[in-house]
């Protein structure tokens, strides 16, 4: 159920750029935008780090 409400929660990053008042605006804009996936891409790796790390003892 949760994620059928993010579904709809989704914003449009690129109408909130335009509309962005100064440079650091977009700049937070677009960290926000990229930091789940860089979180979620860094917690794989260390997933798969620590695995193949226990899979070689």
């Amino acid at each position: 159920m949760n994620f059928i409400s993010l579904l709809f929660l989704q914003v449009d990053i690129d109408k909130k750029i335009k509309e962005a008042p100064n440079g650091n605006y977009q700049t937070g804009i677009l960290i926000g935008s990229l930091l789940p996936y860089v979180i979620l891409v860094g917690l794989a790796y260390l997933i798969y780090y620590w695995a193949k790390k226990k899979n070689k003892e």
